[in-house]
Formats: C-alpha cells, sequence, structure tokens
C-alpha cells in the first residue's frame, strides 16, 4: 500500500482549491441570452412544468442525478464520534467516488444533530433537492432508526451505506467461496464477530441469501449474544442463539464461516483450526484485520480468506457497491433500494468475479493472472465492467419489483450510455496508474537533459509509477535539475558516452551486430550507433537492462522508427507496426490509428494497421467497433486509397467474422450512428458507436491528431506504440509534461503485460 503520511494526506486536502470536490456548469453561460435562460425570465418555465407535475424535476433539473451523502459524525471511519464538521472530508471524499466510479454528482451535508427525531426532520425538509440519499458515518442503533423511517416516509432511494455496503459486497464474496468449497449457504455455520450497524445488515443479507438463523452466532464485545443475556437491544436480540456457548473461541469451533467486523487480532490461529475443512475467514476489520493475512494462510492451507486491505487478495470493499447500486435506482427513478435490488447487486458482482478478466484488470494489483478461485472471489475496484453489470442488475431488480417510476427496455443501450455518461479518460490513467504503482518498471527517458522529460521523469517517480533512468550528460542533468529544483534522488543517470559505460557500449555492440549480419552491419557500425541515445536505450530494453523506453522531444520520427525496426523489430505476426492516439471528450473515446508511422499504407500495410488497432483497443479493455475512413462511402470510389481501404474491410470481415468493422466510409457517417444506419441499413455497425477510427494514410490521420488537439476536444492521450516486439513508445517535440507522464503510464503497463506474457509462455 501507499504510505500516507499526515504531511501528504493534509497537503492533498488543502493545495489548491481546498477540498475534494466542487460544482460546474452544464448548460452555455456565456451569453445574455443564455443567462436569461438558466435564470430570470426563462427559469420560470421550468418550474411551472415542474408544478404541475413533480415528475418533472427530473427532466429540468439535476435531481435525477444527485445524491446527499449525510452524516452527523457519530461514527466516523475508524476515528469514531468526531463531529459533523470533522467528518466533511469523509463526505466529500465519498461524494468524489460516486462521481469518478458512477458519474453521479453529490452534496455532501453535515448534520450537526444527534438526536434522531431532529436529524430524520432535517433529512425529510432538504430531500426534494435530490434524487437518491446515501446516509454515513451514523453510530448504531441510532442509524436502524434513522434509516427505516427515511426509507418508509420518504420515495426516492434511501441506503445507510455502512449497514449495506459491506453486507452485499461481503455477500458476493460469500456465495464465490461457498461454491468454491461446495458447501451450501443453508447448511452452513457462521460466526459473526462484531454487532454493529454493518455486522448487523451483513447478517440479515445472508440469511436472505438463505442462511439459517439457527445456524449463526454473533458475538460483541461482551462476548455471545444469546437469549440468556439481558442487556440487549432489539436489534441484537434478533440475532440471540441458543446455543450453549459464550465466547468466541467457543462458538467457532465446528464454523464454516467466520465474519469479522470488530478489532484487530481477536481471532487466533488455534480458532481457525478448529473450524471446518475450507473454512470461509472474512477479517474485515480495518486498517487491521482480526487476524493477520500470514497467521491465516499459517494457520491452514484450505482456507479461504478475505480482507478489507488492498494489498491482501478478496478486499471487501463498498466501492464495489454503492457507486453503482445508487446509479441503478437513478436512472430508472426508483423510490427505493429494496432487497430485490441489494441481492441483485450481491449477484452481478459474484457473476462477475467468474469471467474472463481483461489484460489491463489482470495485471493492475500485481499478479500474474486474475481468474476466479480462492484468492479472486469478488472483482476488482478498478474493474471498468463493474458500472455496466451492477447498475444494469440493480435497475432490472427496481423495475421487476414494482419499485422503479422509469422502465428500460433497451439494456444494450443503457449500458452504452452509462459508458458514455463516465467518459473514459480518468478511470483509464487511474487504472494505468494504480497497475503502474503495484508493479513499477524501469523506464528510460532518452532526451535526460530536455526540462519537460526531466520534469516527467521526477514526477513519475514521486507518483511511484517507475524506476526512471535518464540519458544523457550527468552534470548538465544536475545543473538543470538545480535550477528547477528537483531531488534527482531515485533517477538513475546514464551518461552513454562516458568512459565508464565503455563495455556495456560494447556488449550492446556485439548482439546488434550478430542481431543483424545478415542485413550487412558489422561490429565497428553498431559501435558507433551505441553514442546515439536511440539506439543505445532501446538496447537497453532488448537486453533487459531495462523495461521501457520513451524517446521523442529531440528527435525527427523517421529516425526513430528506424531505430525502433532495427534494435526491437516488428513482431513476427506483422509487417509494420503502428501508433495509435486515445481522444477522451464529451461524446466518448475514441482511438485513431496510424497517427505516426506509415505514411502512405499499402493495402496489405492497412490491413496490419487493421489488426493492431484491434488489439491495441483491446488492450485497453474496450471491444473495438471500427471504422475504415477514406473520402467515399462503401465502394463509391472504385480506384485509388478507397479501393485499398474497401478490399482490407473484405478481408478483416473474412478473418474476423464476429468484428465489429466496415467502409470504407466517410468520417461523418462513422461517427453519426443516425445518419449511417439510415443510408447503410447493411453495415455491420448497425446499431453500434464506433470508437476506432483507421485512417487511409499518415496525412489524414496525424492532421486529425493535431485538429483535435488544438481545438481542445478533450484529453488526448498518444502517441501509443502498437506492433513492436517489446515496449518502445514516441513522444512529440512539443509534448507537455503531463503528455509524458501519460506515455510513462502506458509503457508500464506495455512491460508489464509483455514481462507476464513472456512468463507464460
Amino acid at each position: 500500500m501507499a504510505v500516507v503520511t499526515k504531511e501528504k494526506a493534509l497537503l492533498y486536502h488543502s493545495e489548491g482549491k481546498p477540498g475534494k470536490i466542487e460544482v460546474i456548469p452544464t448548460k452555455p453561460h456565456s451569453t445574455q441570452a443564455d443567462l436569461s435562460l438558466a435564470y430570470s425570465p426563462g427559469v420560470a418555465e421550468p418550474c411551472l412544468e415542474i408544478k404541475s407535475n413533480s415528475e418533472h424535476a427530473y427532466d429540468y433539473t439535476a435531481k435525477g442525478n444527485l445524491v446527499a451523502v449525510i452524516s452527523n459524525g457519530t461514527a466516523v471511519l475508524g476515528l469514531g464520534d468526531i463531529g459533523a464538521l470533522a467528518g466533511k472530508p469523509v463526505m466529500e471524499g465519498k461524494g468524489l467516488l460516486f462521481k469518478i466510479f458512477a458519474g453521479i454528482d453529490v452534496f455532501d451535508i453535515e448534520v450537526n444533530e444527534k438526536d434522531p427525531d431532529k436529524f430524520i426532520a432535517a433529512v425529510k425538509a432538504i430531500a426534494p433537492t435530490f434524487g437518491g440519499i446515501n446516509l454515513e458515518d451514523i453510530k448504531a442503533p441510532e442509524c436502524f432508526e434513522i434509516e427505516r423511517r427515511l426509507k418508509a416516509e420518504l420515495d426516492i432511494p434511501v441506503m445507510h451505506d455502512d449497514q449495506h455496503g459491506t453486507a452485499i459486497i461481503s455477500s458476493a464474496g460469500l456465495l464465490n467461496a461457498l461454491e468454491i468449497t461446495g458447501k451450501k449457504i443453508e447448511n452452513v455455520k457462521i460466526v459473526v464477530n462484531g454487532a454493529g450497524a454493518s455486522a448487523c445488515s451483513c447478517t440479515r443479507l445472508y440469511i436472505a441469501l438463505g442462511a439459517k438463523k439457527e445456524n449463526v452466532v454473533m458475538c460483541d464485545s461482551k462476548g455471545v449474544i444469546s437469549v440468556r443475556r439481558k442487556d440487549l437491544n432489539e436489534e441484537k436480540q434478533f440475532f440471540a442463539t441458543e446455543r450453549n456457548v459464550n465466547t468466541l473461541e467457543e462458538a467457532i469451533a465446528g464454523a464454516d464461516v467466520f465474519l469479522g467486523l470488530s478489532v484487530a487480532d481477536v481471532l487466533t490461529e488455534k480458532m481457525v483450526q478448529s473450524m471446518n475443512s475450507n473454512p470461509i475467514v472474512f477479517a474485515l476489520a480495518n486498517p487491521n484485520p482480526e487476524i493477520s493475512y500470514d497467521k491465516a494462510q499459517a494457520s491452514r492451507p484450505d482456507i479461504i480468506f478475505a480482507t478489507g486491505r488492498s494489498d491482501y487478495p478478496n478486499q471487501i470493499n463498498n466501492v464495489l457497491g454503492f457507486p453503482y447500486i445508487f446509479r441503478g435506482a437513478l436512472d430508472v427513478r426508483a423510490t427505493s433500494i429494496n432487497e430485490e435490488m441489494k441481492l441483485a447487486a450481491v449477484k452481478a458482482i459474484a457473476a462477475l468475479a467468474k469471467e474472463p478478466v481483461p489484460d489491463v484488470v489482470n495485471s493492475a494489483y500485481g499478479l500474474s493472472v486474475l481468474s476466479f478461485g480462492k484468492e479472486y472471489l469478488i472483482p476488482k475496484p478498478m474493474d471498468p465492467r463493474l458500472l455496466t453489470c451492477v447498475s444494469a442488475g440493480v435497475a432490472k431488480a427496481a423495475i421487476e419489483s414494482g419499485v422503479a417510476r422509469k422502465t428500460i427496455t433497451n439494456w444494450k443501450a443503457y449500458e452504452d450510455q452509462l459508458r458514455d455518461l463516465m467518459g473514459y479518460d480518468n478511470k483509464l490513467l487511474r487504472e494505468f496508474t494504480d497497475m503502474a504503482k503495484n508493479n513499477p518498471k524501469r523506464v528510460v527517458f532518452a532526451e535526460g537533459s530536455h526540462e519537460n522529460m526531466l520534469k516527467a521523469a521526477a514526477q513519475a517517480r514521486d507518483e511511484g509509477i517507475c524506476y526512471p533512468i535518464l540519458l544523457g550528460n550527468d552534470e548538465r542533468i544536475t545543473k538543470l535539475a538545480n535550477e528547477l529544483h528537483i531531488d534527482l534522488n531515485g533517477i538513475e543517470i546514464v551518461n552513454l558516452r562516458h568512459d565508464n559505460e565503455m563495455d556495456r557500449r560494447r556488449r550492446y555492440a556485439e548482439i546488434l551486430s550478430e542481431k543483424r549480419a545478415r542485413e550487412g552491419a558489422t561490429f565497428d557500425e553498431a559501435m558507433d550507433k551505441m553514442f546515439e541515445r536511440n539506439y543505445f536505450g532501446m538496447m537497453m530494453v532488448e537486453t533487459g537492462d531495462a523495461d521501457a523506453f520513451i524517446t521523442g522531444v529531440y528527435t525527427k520520427y523517421s529516425n526513430t522508427i528506424k531505430v525502433a525496426k532495427e534494435v526491437i523489430g516488428i513482431r513476427d505476426s506483422y509487417k509494420t507496426f503502428a501508433a495509435m492516439h486515445i481522444l477522451i471528450g464529451k461524446k466518448g473515446t475514441f482511438f485513431l490509428t496510424d497517427t505516426l508511422i506509415n505514411r502512405h499504407p499499402t493495402t496489405n500495410v492497412l490491413h496490419d494497421l487493421a489488426k493492431l488497432a484491434v488489439e491495441g483497443v483491446r488492450f485497453f479493455a474496450k471491444e473495438p467497433v471500427i471504422a475504415m475512413l477514406s473520402y467515399s462511402n462503401f465502394g463509391s470510389d472504385t480506384e485509388g486509397s478507397p479501393a485499398s481501404v474497401h478490399e482490407v474491410v473484405r478481408v478483416m470481415q473474412e478473418e474476423f467474422p464476429d468484428l465489429a468493422i466496415d467502409g470504407e466510409m466517410q468520417v461523418n457517417f462513422a461517427l453519426d450512428k443516425k445518419l449511417r444506419d439510415h443510408k447503410y441499413p447493411f453495415s455491420r455497425l448497425v446499431g453500434k458507436d464506433v470508437n476506432t477510427l483507421v485512417f487511409p494514410n499518415l496525412t489524414s490521420a496525424n492532421i486529425t491528431e493535431k485538429l483535435l488537439q488544438e481545438l481542445g476536444e478533450g484529453e488526448i492521450i498518444g502517441p501509443i506504440q502498437v506492433g513492436l516486439k517489446k515496449p518502445i513508445h514516441f513522444t512529440d517535440i512539443e509534448s507537455s509534461v503531463r503528455d509524458i507522464v501519460n506515455i510513462t503510464r502506458v509503457a508500464v503497463v506495455d512491460a508489464i503485460i509483455y514481462e507476464k506474457k513472456t512468463l507464460s509462455i
């Protein structure tokens, strides 16, 4: 896990604009006419529409995508009753998670009131503002009454996530753990340690899934909750056991499942050893579980173990649930979040863990392969598929159970809408950043004395995404670093021209000359090339002295491309390699190929570019929908470039019968689904939103990419190399620090996946 210090945490929350969230306009507001529509007099019209029919609030205001995160600060994280104001950073953080994972806007509301009646009255008074209410960090037993009454008295979704979030995620994990062990939920004996809001909700949901109440024993700080105790509140009385056991140690003997929502180190190895075969232990106390991971694994080899921590397998993390549960509930204008919707979320999360995992997710947590089993019971939080599968499952359950005021019939369109809502930029970069942090690689930066590349290397080091290696004159780099106030600790500098690199230059030259002997290369020629940063840096990757290489801020592409072909080589199944840019804008995410390498591609090269586009898009865990572009449509011009593109489409469709690819077509038909489907209903792309554009030549691709960049039509990441044998990536002469850091993220991920594929061979 990343080291979090007090200084880092305070700086994160205070630098720039204090806090973590802001409100931004969603409508034009630059002219007087805009403002007249936004406020007076234009605003009167939607007000009157809502007065006549309150449902119109969902049409004319932000209500349908707005959730209140409400707390009185009486049970904040592991901090306890710290008060409403002190809990505000947590509520802002919850709002941030809603936004980045499910596109839901949040107002955090801190209510300085502990009396349940007054707290409920305050929430009810402001409820018309919101499409849903997420109660947070309210202590038990008051939280039970508060949630129960608000659910009964309001007609919008209300959920206390501390109760139900852990219940939903742990239930998904439990179902999958039971499937692995071959046990039936109605037969297993369950011991729950902890009797707070989360523990009670978890246990109730397990019972809803089929667990027998008489097979459950719950413990609190005083021991087993039994019918013989006289100090039980109403919630605890429900779980009181008639068994003659008094301690956790007595209760757990012969148990199949342990759920801990209590304190660290209360579960011993001896207790685990007393459980039945294939014990399921969910030790969810945070930050330290009821038994440590090492002790749990040492206690017995057949254990299935989960915690609330991200540094161990099977993290029970509420973020797998609440953003998507509210997303689904809001999208059908549900009047509540009922048991059917929670169970649908459980089943969707459990089912996703059994699906094949994309490469990007597979590598994101430093694991060689993620596949359903003892160490992968539930999906990882950064899995982009959670948005569609959980939200859709919850929305369907709301409709089927009768609490939805809006019906969805086209579920494919709904899933596409969710993807469009979220865009892809922040999530994509978060996924790549997390993956790189979990498995940082040695990245060589060719132009170490370039200001932007030096800054990018330092930022990449600070983010923990790589171990930077700068090529260049060490004195010059040190001088520049001092001028820029950049700390060089943790950054390696290699002066490839220095005498102390003589042996390495010779070794590289021998390898390169042997590799290219049949192409007329000699050792002396190769030796001369080792004084050039691109040859030297790429040889570092070729020989395993580094994992990835980034170049381009000084070098012409044509020269770099030539070196890459000589040193690294094109993958055996291709005749060329390509570069891809990713455009992330308001209309979605688009992959543009080939924006850098192939100037005037032949039909055979275009065929390779199309295949490389498929591979590149799937690298980013997306399914390609490809438009092969030209200035004509579907054979209307039978000569020159359109004819070549037309032929490639024919070959690709034969080679990949299930691939969504078609053309040739003009770009307006590619991007306007309605226009394309009406004009060309025979297309393989009917009903699909194109996300991949393959251009007929470098001129059109490069001009398009540069034009979009200058017009500010969204975030552009690239160029991203596809088709070389090893991770070599290029920047532009005008690349910013952000551009270079983004390419570094991609290069590290490329290196991680290359390493894993190599190890699996």
